[in-house]
């Protein structure tokens, strides 16, 4: 079985290894993939033809002092990457071995990516490597890895300098280095996925004779779509199913058949398994339920695939479709499903069964739908990759109950999410919807507010229902991306055009008032009992022609930037019947149609007669439409958003923050809040703009910094145990004489005795507007920075917006339009400089975070805006004991 330190990882070609790091119980498997190199490999490792002590080179190799990672294929080793730990200052040197029958598969690459990740949390920065000038294939490993390098050549020697980026870093080095090691997991993720979503050969085990088995259903699926490959059955009790032919054992089949869909008992899954992968078969199907709820079957199934190298979909799926004409894959007990442009990634068989219904219906069908079950292997990551070089996606749907390395999913979200649309239902919101998804996919749910922020700052389209989802996917397939949030409404129903002038405001669009032009030219054509303003009211006798031409006059207008089309139809006919020629000029701007009435919630025109090839969804609700014109507004203005990491803020002392909490953390191992003084020097670090603040200890020294400052002071007492200090009674305002001062500090002794440990003296903060800025670490997101009205309501007001780190610039200057307050903070006179100071504190924040894994918490409350400055008046900071991990390393789930 895979041991706890190894990680599973795919190679170029789509095969796996282990990646694990080395001791001294290798030594023999070192010294036997040394010896067996050819002698030419030997000279590039070695610079010369003798040969070199083996031996001795697998003594350097699992030393005390080297750092060592080795590729294990099976229990053989077929790789292996080192350097000698160095004293500070001097750069380790890194040597690469891989078996000679094992090259050019991307060992190399993958054994470099996992000895960056070991150098990068020893603190190392820089790596070293001598190179042969001959040597080829090892100078294109290095200039591929992405990091910056430096080459300096000596006769026949390249010398190779590679800086680390510090994983706690955000910039262009470590963008560069995370897309490249992302393309090369995209092409080995993507060639692993071959053999499971495109196979050459498929093999049903459990089909059974009766007529309503799974297994029989799966087959006769299979079959009656055409698969372009040969098909094969397993079942030890007939000659044939479905008309294919049985053998009754997998030793019986041909070798190397890329996928097996089981259909056999749970108990029986990991050994058909093990059968499978000692046939050489490459992916599994596994239909079967019940295997995720017995621990012992999961670890034998998980191994099984581990050790075989083998892809697997499920446990507890529904099935997988590929409609490419190419394959023609139906490996599924669903209804075939209809060839089209949508990529679906579903955990919930039901789920996916009715949102393939909705696109059939609305004539759109899917790309590759994959039921991923308890998604053992694999997940809605892979999903992505696989649609990122399929060439047939244009929208990508998921349904994602929960996510094992959520910050992998956001930078794959990402990448997609720039070409295409990525859209997910929102789940597991409520406690017990929360419940339902953890007993459902063995795994625990992500908390919403964590979830939605990387959905919104990956680009992904998050929505509450199937309706809304449905409609939003139908839009962005049908219409072209709005520039903006201006609306306009066109009904000939009062009424219903209301309606939706409500659900813009409440989705934040904009219904503006149309230009004087606009008006004279709809006044010509509509009865005088026409409203002509926005929302325009047709009347109800208005004609089909009229209806259209009055959407052209509108989307002439250069206010308008989107149409919400709204019919209700009367003896005279459908206004809408006049919108498809509006829609054959293909106007740049969207219209979306409302059909009051229609019995579906969301609907394609003609559904029985031929489809034009331009065409708008219509809805049944107005809401509906609007919520989906706004999902539409929203894609845009991600698609427009300046995608840069967000800068290192200036004035800012890494060494100092590092120093503070390494402190906190030998004093008490266990962590915990920082105390006021090194909360203050924690502040100070980040360049944040706390306002002056000393500690004291007797009333003597109160008074002092009293008369010091030269202004009325507050007094916050250190109290062991005591985090909300105004609920505790902990804080005197306003005190302005040495008298009143003397009384706080008497009274504070008196309250809290023994467990005061000092008292905090900082002048009063002038009045103004209070905000909140925090950090809170997500075990599986990893940090969420948050902004939100402050003050010591904060709790009441609930008025927050929060953002993932590693965040871009937009993501953090944003924060402040994402408030519900948003609208009246910035109609201030001083709202640019508002923005700005938040934005300066957010981006500090997130730095701090960024560099100290250890931060589990820190908050600023409040942080006061008044006469054009802001003033941090409190930093509060806990920390805790943490073993790094680097979130995008290269591995399959395990």
């Amino acid at each position: 079985m895979t041991g706890p330190a190894e990680r599973r990882a795919l190679l170029a070609d789509g095969a796996n290894v282990a990646i694990r790091r080395l001791d001294a119980t290798d030594h023999h498997a070192v010294e036997a993939l040394h010896r067996d190199l050819p002698r030419d490999d030997h000279y590039l490792r070695f610079f010369t033809a003798s040969r070199v002590g083996d031996g001795q080179v697998a003594d350097v190799v699992v030393a005390g002092d080297a750092t060592a990672v080795g590729a294990f294929r099976g229990d053989r080793l077929v790789g292996v990457a080192h350097y000698r730990r160095e004293p500070d200052g001097v750069a380790p040197e890194v040597a690469v071995a891989v078996a000679h029958h094992e090259q050019h598969r991307g060992v190399a690459s993958l054994l470099l990516e996992h000895l960056v990740s070991a150098a990068r949390a020893q603190g190392v920065d820089r790596l070293v490597a001598d190179v042969l000038a001959v040597n080829d294939d090892m100078l294109r490993v290095l200039r591929d890895s992405g990091l910056p390098m430096h080459t300096e050549r000596d006769g026949d020697v390249c010398r190779v300098e590679l800086d680390l980026p510090c994983s706690t870093e955000s910039g262009p080095d470590v963008e560069r280095y995370l897309d490249a090691v992302s393309e090369r997991a995209s092409r080995a993720d993507v060639a692993s996925l071959h053999p499971l979503l495109a196979p050459r050969s498929v093999v049903v085990i459990g089909a059974g004779r009766r007529a309503g088995s799974v297994g029989r259903l799966v087959l006769r699926r299979i079959v009656e779509s055409a698969f372009t490959g040969p098909v094969f059955a397993v079942n030890p009790h007939s000659a044939a199913v479905a008309g294919v032919p049985c053998v009754p054992r997998v030793a019986d089949l041909p070798r190397d058949v890329d996928l097996a869909v089981l259909c056999v008992p749970a108990a029986a899954v990991p050994e058909v398994a093990e059968q499978c992968g000692l046939r050489g078969v490459r992916a599994l199907l596994v239909i079967t339920a019940g295997v995720t709820d017995d621990a012992v079957l999961a670890g034998r199934l998980a191994d099984t695939v581990a050790r075989h190298g083998m892809r697997m979909v499920g446990p507890n799926c529904l099935g997988l479709v590929n409609t490419d004409p190419a394959v023609r894959l139906q490996a599924s007990f669903a209804a075939p499903l209809t060839a089209g442009p949508i990529g679906l990634a579903v955990q919930s068989g039901g789920v996916l069964i009715a949102l393939a219904t909705a696109l059939d219906r609305l004539g759109l069908g899917v790309s590759t739908a994959v039921s991923t079950g308890d998604s053992a292997d694999v997940n809605a990551d892979d999903l992505l990759l696989w649609w990122s070089a399929d060439g047939r996606t244009r929208a990508a749907v998921l349904y994602v109950e929960s996510m094992r390395r959520p910050r992998q999913f956001s930078r794959l979200a990402r990448r997609l999410a720039r070409r295409t649309p990525v859209l997910t239902v929102r789940s597991g919101s409520s406690d017990a919807g929360r419940r339902a998804a953890a007993s459902h996919s063995a795994a625990t749910a992500t908390p919403r507010v964590v979830r939605d922020a990387l959905f919104a700052q990956a680009g992904v389209l998050a929505v509450d229902d199937l309706t809304d989802l449905v409609g939003l996917l139908a839009l962005l397939q049908a219409q072209p991306l709005p520039t903006g949030p201006r609306v306009a409404v066109v009904s000939n129903a009062g009424g219903a055009g209301v309606l939706a002038a409500d659900a813009c405001a409440r989705h934040g669009l904009d219904v503006v008032p149309l230009g004087e032009p606009t008006r004279a030219v709809l006044g010509g054509m509509l009865p005088h009992t026409a409203a002509v303003t926005n929302p325009v009211d047709t009347t109800a006798t208005v004609a089909p022609g009229t209806f259209g031409r009055v959407i052209e006059a509108v989307l002439a207008d250069p206010a308008v930037d989107a149409v919400v089309a709204i019919s209700a139809g009367t003896a005279l006919g459908d206004p809408l019947d006049g919108l498809g020629a509006v829609l054959d000029g293909r106007p740049a701007r969207p219209v979306v149609a409302v059909r009051l009435g229609q019995a579906e919630a969301v609907a394609r025109p003609h559904p029985d007669g031929p489809r034009p090839a331009a065409w708008t969804p219509s809805f049944a609700d107005p809401s509906t439409a609007v919520r989906a014109l706004a999902g539409a507004v929203q894609r845009a203005r991600w698609l427009g958003r300046r995608h840069a990491p967000a800068p290192v803020p200036s004035g800012v002392d890494p060494g100092r923050a590092r120093e503070i909490v390494d402190a906190v953390l030998a004093d008490n191992p266990d962590g915990g809040w920082l105390d006021p003084a090194r909360a203050v020097e924690l502040a100070r670090a980040a360049g944040l703009p706390l306002v002056p603040t000393a500690v004291v200890h007797t009333s003597e020294e109160a008074v002092r910094r009293w008369e010091a400052y030269g202004t009325p002071v507050a007094l916050k007492a250190d109290v062991a145990g005591v985090v909300h200090k105004s609920r505790a009674g902990a804080v005197r305002l306003g005190l302005d004489s040495p008298r009143s001062i003397r009384v706080g500090m008497a009274r504070f002794q008196e309250d809290f005795t023994d467990r005061l440990r000092g008292v905090v003296v900082q002048p009063m903060a002038a009045p103004g507007l209070e905000l909140l800025v925090g950090v809170t670490s997500d075990p599986l997101c990893g940090p969420l920075v948050t902004l939100g009205l402050g003050g010591t309501t904060t709790d009441l007001v609930d008025d927050r917006a929060h953002c993932l780190v590693p965040a871009t610039a937009a993501d953090l200057d944003e924060m402040l339009g994402g408030l519900h307050a948003a609208s009246g903070l910035l109609d201030r006179g001083d709202a640019a400089e508002l923005r700005r100071a938040a934005g300066d504190a957010v981006t500090r924040m997130a730095w701090l975070a960024e560099q100290l894994p250890e931060l589990a918490e820190a908050e600023i409350n409040p942080l006061v805006w008044a006469a054009g400055a802001a003033h941090a008046v409190d930093l509060r900071a806990r920390v805790v004991a943490t073993a790094p991990e680097d979130p995008y390393l290269r591995a399959l789930p395990t």
